[in-house]
């Protein structure tokens, strides 16, 4: 009978694994950019999130590396807000005019704007059946799907937290009509992965606080997602183990390189883990709260992860279990590791100024209708809890 299960356990284990062709990490490496992306073609298309590093002259640097190399950079984009779907059909156009062809690539510098929308331009600029990135969107589009291969990418995140740099997907926003939906592909996976955290010391602290429980709430809803994998459940662990004694310092320290290198290490790691096992409710209603209410997505995370971990204890214990073993005390068990775990996270997010109430981030009670009605995508699908919108009506009516 013991061969049997075994037997059965053996055979239930069963998944896939995607994450980026070549991941390089390291304080300074940028000064490696040149010699990477001579591999992916001899012109670059530049789409930018940073203003900062315009200013600082640390893009100028990273062009001069490239030159180096006989890559051409010309820079089609600068983002500073979420992506939209005019921002992605504007950048597509530009891309056209340049007739892109063998030898060509994208690379984003930036936060996960700039990643989003270089993702979502390089895959629809090779892939014209649509008349827009919308028509390739999910729940939302037209059912286009991403055929020919997109141009290929290189990613070189400059906050860190929402690990797009390592995920297959493009979040695209609407505000009339109101919707924020992913473009989503295997293909859409960056080729090159290049993380200097030195890149990170100038980001604000707000910046750093919202990316930083980004990533924080990723690892976490990866883990007790119900398409939960063990790989990525293993990269989610050790996020955490990274993330959790780190954010205050780099929210207080931005300058800090053991912090910067942490979050920076566990935003990759958070990227790679909900591309492959999905997210959950946080995430839901992130999205929600950022179409119909304009809050940041990183805030709008950490709003919402407390109560996420709170509503799926009873069907994710013992996930939240170790999670709480993990990032308060290993000797810790059953409820009072779960209930040790969710005030750790409660307790950081006052630690790094996370209001606890909608009405505090402009939430009002008529907008929760419609809030529950947007939650609904790929990310709530993954929620371990099955919630109606009653339900999540009741929660959110609770929060404010």
């Amino acid at each position: 009978m013991l061969k049997q299960e075994s037997a059965k356990l053996l055979n239930s284990l069963s998944y896939n694994l995607l994450t980026p062709a070549q991941i390089c990490f390291g304080w300074g490496r940028r000064a490696e950019v040149g010699e990477l992306a001579r591999g992916l073609g001899q012109r670059a298309f530049v789409v930018v999130g940073s203003q900062t590093l315009c200013r600082n002259g640390m893009l100028a640097e990273i062009q001069q590396r490239l030159a180096a190399q006989d890559i051409k950079s010309i820079h089609v984009a600068d983002i500073s807000h979420e992506p939209e779907v005019a921002d992605v059909d504007r950048l597509v156009e530009q891309l056209r005019q340049h007739q892109p062809a063998a030898g060509d690539f994208v690379m984003a510098v930036g936060g996960g704007a700039a990643i989003d929308l270089a993702k979502a331009a390089a895959a629809i600029v090779t892939n014209a059946a649509g008349d827009s990135v919308q028509d390739y969107l999910e729940g939302v589009g037209r059912g286009r799907e991403i055929i020919a291969a997109p141009l290929p990418l290189l990613a070189m995140p400059t906050t860190a937290g929402t690990g797009s740099e390592a995920t297959k997907n493009a979040v695209i926003s609407s505000y009339d009509p109101p919707f924020k939906k992913s473009l989503r592909s295997d293909a859409m996976m960056p080729d090159i992965v290049l993380i200097d955290p030195e890149l990170m010391v100038t980001v604000p602290a707000t910046t750093t606080a919202y990316t930083g429980m980004d990533a924080i709430t990723q690892c976490i809803e990866s883990y007790i997602s119900r398409r939960r994998q063990p790989i990525p459940q293993a990269l989610a662990i050790e996020g955490l183990k990274r993330a959790v004694p780190a954010i205050t310092a780099a929210v207080a320290h931005g300058d800090s390189r053991p912090a910067r290198e942490a979050m920076a290490h566990a935003a990759l790691l958070s990227g790679m883990a909900l591309a492959n096992s999905g997210l959950g409710m946080a995430h839901g209603v992130a999205a929600a709260l950022g179409v119909h209410c304009r809050v940041p997505h990183g805030l709008a995370c950490a709003v919402m992860l407390p109560v996420a971990m709170r509503t799926n204890r009873a069907v994710a214990r013992d996930e939240l279990e170790i999670i709480g073993r993990t990032i308060v005390d290993d000797a810790l068990r059953g409820a009072a590791a779960v209930d040790a775990g969710i005030a750790r996270i409660q307790e950081i997010c006052d630690e790094v100024k996370i209001p606890q109430t909608l009405t505090e981030i402009g939430v009002s009670a008529e907008q929760i209708p419609e809030i529950v009605k947007s939650s609904r995508g790929n990310s709530m699908n993954g929620n371990p809890l099955e919630l109606s919108d009653a339900e999540l009506t009741q929660i959110l009516e609770g929060m404010l």
